[in-house]
This record gives structure tokens, C-alpha cells and sequence, in this order.
């Protein structure tokens, strides 16, 4: 019902079709949007860092809204279904009418193709492909940071113990956060954030 109410009153659609048809790829997970109420439990006693956030497998946009509308940032969702990025460019065009269009952009293309920009500092993970992938996605934005040095997060919902691993054992990546989602956690300890920095100084 939460998920109903905030949808709403965002003038967006972002609730699960079982009926949409995937591309047959198995290192990219279906679509599945993080709950609104897990979103506002981290919203309480998390601040990104400043600069954008990309929000990688985004599906149609919940997160990228979220965040843009509570936390007044610039928002970059990535996906690469042309479908399903098609209805986030459809709640673009409902939700500007109502909220402003500000700095909201989606972007058609697999993850580890992404240019990281010197300006995307915050990075949105909720499981979206295999470790493979991801590892990828992380060397870019290693690379962005070697560049451009600068403040960056990795922020992760119900995280996958590869990602985990990956990144406290292979990078610099250090976790400074974890923020349970307390309505299922008791019950479903991966039902959390984690937040991994890079620090620049």
C-alpha cells in the first residue's frame, strides 16, 4: 500500500509487471524496485554525498525519483531494457509536470558501459547483474575517480555477499554505513544498505 501511496503522489508507475518480457541474459537480473519504505528508512540517517547520483539496472525509475524529490539531487538512471526505460521516461514526462523535470536523465546502455562523469558521486545497487558485471561497473568508477579524485559512495540494497566480498577485499571501497530495513530484517538479515566510501582525502 505504501508503494501505491508514494507512486501517487509522485504521478509515476514503478510497481512489478510480471508480463514484461526480459532480454534472455543471464548476467542481468529482472526488474525489481527497492520498497519505498526502505528507501525512507535510509533517507533518515543517510546523506549522499554531493554530485549525482546513478542508479545502475534502474529500472523505471523509483530510486532515481526518490532521491531526486527528498534528497534534491541530480539523478542518472541506466538501464538497458529499452522497454522498461521507455516507461521510466514516461514517468519523466508525469513527474516533471508535478515536481519540475530539475536534473533527472535516463540512459539507454548496459552498466559497463556507462561513462562515469566527474560529477557522479553517489552509485545505486540493488543486485541489478552478476558479480562479473559489477566488477566492470566498479573499475569504471575507479577509474572516473583516478581522473577526477573525489568523495564517491557505493550504496547497495539487500546485498549480494559477492559484491560484499568484492569490495572490501579488492578495493578501496570502505563500508562507513549499514542501515537495516526494520520491518524485514529481524527476519531477513540481507534486508539492509550498505554503504561503501571512497574518500579523497
Amino acid at each position: 500500500m505504501k508503494d501505491y501511496r508514494f507512486d501517487k503522489y509522485l504521478h509515476i508507475r514503478t510497481q512489478p509487471q510480471k508480463h514484461l518480457d526480459y532480454p534472455d541474459e543471464i548476467q542481468y537480473n529482472p526488474y525489481e524496485p527497492t520498497p519505498y519504505g526502505a528507501l525512507e528508512e535510509l533517507s533518515r540517517v543517510y546523506t549522499p554525498t554531493n554530485g549525482y547520483l546513478v542508479d545502475y539496472g534502474c529500472g523505471k525509475g523509483r530510486v532515481s525519483f526518490y532521491f531526486h524529490h527528498y534528497s534534491k539531487m541530480g539523478v542518472k538512471g541506466v538501464e538497458m531494457d529499452e522497454n522498461i526505460i521507455q516507461m521510466a521516461m514516461d514517468n519523466h514526462n508525469c513527474y516533471r509536470d508535478y515536481h519540475g523535470s530539475g536534473e533527472v536523465e535516463f540512459i539507454c546502455c548496459l552498466a559497463e558501459e556507462y561513462f562515469v562523469s566527474k560529477d557522479d558521486c553517489n552509485f545505486y545497487f540493488f543486485n541489478p547483474f552478476t558479480i562479473h558485471i559489477f566488477r566492470k561497473v566498479i573499475q569504471n568508477i575507479l577509474t572516473s575517480i583516478e581522473t577526477h579524485p573525489r568523495n564517491v559512495d557505493i550504496i547497495m540494497y539487500y546485498p549480494h555477499q559477492e559484491y560484499i566480498y568484492f569490495l572490501e577485499n579488492s578495493t578501496p571501497f570502505e563500508c562507513v554505513q549499514e542501515v537495516p530495513y526494520s520491518i524485514l530484517y529481524e527476519n531477513n538479515p540481507d534486508e539492509r544498505f550498505l554503504i561503501y566510501r571512497f574518500s579523497s582525502m
